[in-house]
């Protein structure tokens, strides 16, 4: 019998009690009429709950026997009231004696029965629940139901579009309940299962309204989400906080430290660190393989399969790279007799094509066809993932998705793709990757310091440019921990991105750690470093304070007021933080988007806020000071300001030549932002170099000129590299002539010497040794906090080297990816499913 149901029953017994003091009123008053009356009623109400009590529990069960003898005192007590033969306190003292046995019979011999549910949307998804949903079935004290729920795409406006239900594509042994004939409303499960945290909030699809968490948890008890995804080590900032996390009692989570990754105002006691079912299937079906179809076994007979994965997430960073790559891996599979290509893109792909990425839909189908009808591969459009991860041999694609963690839990080698390499790599490919000069190369005291090659320093020991290996900075190979490297009182002092720690490097290597307040769980902590005297100012980007390191004292002090005029977000909710430039004892950063400056004392930590009198009010990308004077590129726009801090003056320039204008790298898309990258100054003139602009360009100060800068190569203005700029003079600055800068052209891995009084360009030959690097590349390796174990894609890892068994560095250890895999998941041992039920339903029975 359901909890509910036993409680009704309940509820009626204790009509009975009612009723039966009111027999013993009305007796007492002579009115035997009323009594009689209320003894027959009170026989149909017994014999009416006997028969629904034997419908639910069987014929013969005990409360009905205790039912049948309540029937008889009532009865004799009927006949005795007939003879006038009665004392009414006997008579309630005989049918509350009768009705109690009733009573404790519901309460023990009853077995109380919960009725589970499972509401999923996409059948590929399906894997999230169903270990929870074969464990509940296994209970006999449950009655469990798996109902697919219908949902719709959304149209661009985020209105409904076309309905899809895929009830009819669960496994055979699932059981499928229509869900127009199943209504919660009056069913009152106990416990609601969910996949879906979004609710309205969902840009390319719905579930039906009526399925939202908060309508749901008015009909349950017990309200549990289970994320659809698994992951390798982090978390989209995206699922923080999602509408269902506010209604569900329950938020399972991979391993105890996912929490941090959820907002805060969550309350902890919401979290059970659990696992996830997609594993326990995983490690099931890669136990024991299916049994492929015909066709996909003659395509792998004798071959390895790649699976081959193509994301949402990857498909939205850079569309038109994405496209592209896609086309470069049926290449590299073509005519080859080793290998098979099963391409699985995500199931929600096509659709996000329709609501976010139009214009690319038809090339996407383009290459879908092609790899149909050329019969490529294997198109997997199946909605049981997990059989295919067991049925192939290494997984290839992008890293932000869940389908890694099931790879890497399955022990099977990870080889991440990277979306910006179309072509083979040739003998110089190395240089995109390795040369890394803005913003990590600095020249302190005629030393060069790099960050490359993952988390792993550089140096050159003058300024010629010949890089040696230092040290490593970290225990994993990638992740952009650190970003910048400055030396200071004789040491070097290596300032995190990613990281929220300071390291201190002398010669032998890491000396210290100089650890911080752990204020964000996401990546981004630091955009940027400087020095301003004695002290280290480290440039928030996500950390919610400017991070000032004493080098004499070791103190650390964190600046939050006046911070929000610094850092912002856009409208597109990205994180800008404006131009920033240390002058004396002072730190400013620039507004990213209005005339405002935030100025902090470092020494004294007293901060102010200044209006520029600037009347275009574009906002600033990058602010220099020269010769007193601070140069304010703009965010939006191609209007450049000085502005003198000592008198207040500001000077806007914006006679732009004609045909300028900016692209965005990612798109190619026409813009109006980060028109400029950082200058340089040479008597009456400052020389611009483009960062999403087309032109190099030349100003001069006195009068307000604006001409085009003739240099000696192209000016590819927002063609899509690797780094978003075309050119920018390096943080070095002039040497002592005032003459020489150095100018780093990115499409070319390039640096140059400018003589800014002859217009003459020498090439700086930046040089590393191709031995030392292939030495310290990692291979297969431990990757980062997010991503655990993998292999990824460069110059000395190509594709083609890994279908060749080619890899540069350390080969695939399958019992060290198991083991850093073991960190990040709760019930290794394949019983997520079975102990989260346990403690759902056991803990409240």
């Amino acid at each position: 019998m359901r909890k509910a149901q036993k409680q009704e029953v309940l509820e009626f017994i204790n009509s009975l009690h009612q009723a039966h003091q009111e027999i013993k009123e009305a007796l007492g008053q002579k009115d035997s009429a009323s009594a009689k009356s209320m003894f027959a009623e009170c026989q149909d109400f017994a014999v009416s709950l006997g028969e629904n009590i034997e419908r639910m529990e069987g014929a013969g069960h005990i409360t009905v026997s205790h039912l049948e003898e309540y029937c008889e005192a009532l009865f004799h007590c009927y006949e005795n009231v007939e003879a006038g033969q009665f004392h009414e306190n006997k008579i309630y003292k005989t049918l509350r004696k009768q009705l109690l046995k009733v009573e404790n019979s519901v309460r023990n011999d009853i077995l109380e029965r919960k009725e589970i549910v499972f509401f999923p949307y996409k059948a590929s998804m399906w894997d999230s629940l169903e270990s929870v949903y074969l464990a509940a079935k296994e209970d006999p004290e449950c009655d469990v139901y798996c109902v697919p729920i219908p949902y719709y795409e959304l149209n661009p406006d985020r209105s409904f579009g076309v309905m899809h239900y895929e009830g009819m594509e669960y496994p055979e042994n699932i059981e499928v309940i229509d869900w127009q004939t199943y209504f919660f409303e009056e069913r009152k499960p106990d416990v609601i299962y969910i996949h879906n945290p979004y609710d309205e909030w969902n840009l390319v699809t719905s579930v039906h309204p009526r399925y939202y968490s908060a309508n749901l948890k008015k009909y349950t008890d017990i309200l549990v989400y289970i994320p659809y995804y698994s992951t390798s080590g982090g978390m989209s900032e995206a699922q923080s906080l999602c509408p269902a996390y506010l209604y569900a009692d329950y938020i399972i989570i991979q391993a105890p430290g996912y929490r941090k990754y959820f907002d805060p105002r969550i309350p902890d006691e919401k979290f059970l660190p659990f696992g996830s079912p997609k594993f326990d299937k995983t490690i099931k079906v890669c136990q024991n393989p299916p049994i492929p179809s015909a066709e996909w076994e003659r395509k792998m007979v004798g071959r390895k399969v790649y699976f081959y994965n193509t994301s949402i997430t990857g498909m939205l960073e850079d569309t038109e790279s994405f496209l592209r790559k896609i086309d470069y891996v049926f290449q590299c599979f073509q005519e080859r007799d080793d290998a098979c290509l099963l391409w699985r893109p995500h199931p929600l792909l096509e659709s996000t094509f329709d609501s976010m990425r139009s214009e690319y839909k038809m090339i996407f189908q383009a290459l879908k066809k092609k790899f149909i009808e050329n019969d490529l591969g294997i198109y997997d459009s199946t909605s049981d993932i997990e059989a295919t991860v067991g049925l192939c041999d290494v997984y290839i694609g992008d890293s932000g998705s869940s389908v890694t963690s099931l790879f890497g839990i399955a022990g099977k080698p990870i080889f991440i793709l990277n979306n910006k390499i179309h072509k083979r790599p040739d003998e110089d490919s190395w240089r995109g990757e390795i040369i890394n000069l803005i913003p990590s190369y600095r020249r302190e005291d005629e030393n060069v310091l790099m960050i490359t090659q993952g988390n792993k320093l550089y140096a050159s020991e003058s300024a010629l440019c010949s890089f040696k290996y230092l040290c490593d900075l970290s225990r994993y190979a990638y992740g952009s921990y650190y970003m910048t490297a400055l030396r200071m009182n004789g040491k070097i002092y290596v300032c995190p991105y990613n990281a929220q720690d300071i390291l201190v490097v002398g010669d032998g290597g890491i000396e210290k750690k100089i650890e911080l307040e752990k204020r964000v769980t996401q990546g981004g902590a630091f955009c940027s470093a400087c020095k301003c005297g004695e002290y280290l100012v480290l440039l928030p980007y996500q950390y919610p304070a400017i991070v000032v390191y004493d080098t004499v004292s070791g103190g650390i002090r964190y600046f939050e007021e006046h911070l929000d005029v610094a850092v912002k977000r856009n409208e597109r909710g990205e994180m800008l933080i404006g131009g920033q430039r240390p002058y004396k004892n002072y730190l400013f950063i620039a507004s990213p988007t209005d005339n405002y400056m935030y100025k902090l004392n470092v020494e004294t930590g007293h901060s102010d806020v200044i209006e520029l009198p600037i009347k275009s009010r574009c906002g600033c990308a990058a602010l220099i000071e020269y010769a007193d004077e601070f140069w304010l590129l703009p965010y939006r726009g191609s209007v450049i300001v000085c502005w003198k801090p000592e008198t207040g003056e500001v000077v806007e320039y914006s006679n732009i030549p004609k045909g300028f204008q900016c692209k965005n790298p990612e798109n190619g898309n026409l813009c109006e932002e980060f028109a400029f990258a950082t200058p340089a100054f040479y008597e009456e003139h400052v020389f611009l170099p483009p960062m999403w602009g087309n032109m190099f360009l030349k100003l001069n100060r006195n009068t307000g000129e604006i001409q085009r800068w003739e240099v000696p190569f192209e000016e590819h203005g927002g063609k899509a590299y690797p780094y978003s700029a075309t050119a920018a003079f390096t943080w070095i600055g002039p040497d002592e002539t005032g003459e020489n800068y150095h100018l780093f052209y990115f499409p070319e891995r390039k640096l140059y010497c400018v003589n800014l009084r002859t217009d003459q360009f020498t090439e700086m030959e930046i040089k590393f040794s191709v031995d030392e690097l292939k030495e310290h590349e990692p291979g297969f390796c431990e990757d980062s906090e997010w991503l655990r174990y993998c292999c990824r894609e460069n110059a000395f890892n190509s594709l083609t080297d890994l279908l060749d068994g080619n890899i540069t560095g350390d080969k695939f250890d399958k019992s060290r990816q198991l083991e850093a895999y073991q960190e990040i998941v709760a019930n290794y041992d394949g019983r997520c499913g079975e102990k989260l039920h346990e403690y759902v339903c056991g803990g409240h029975r």
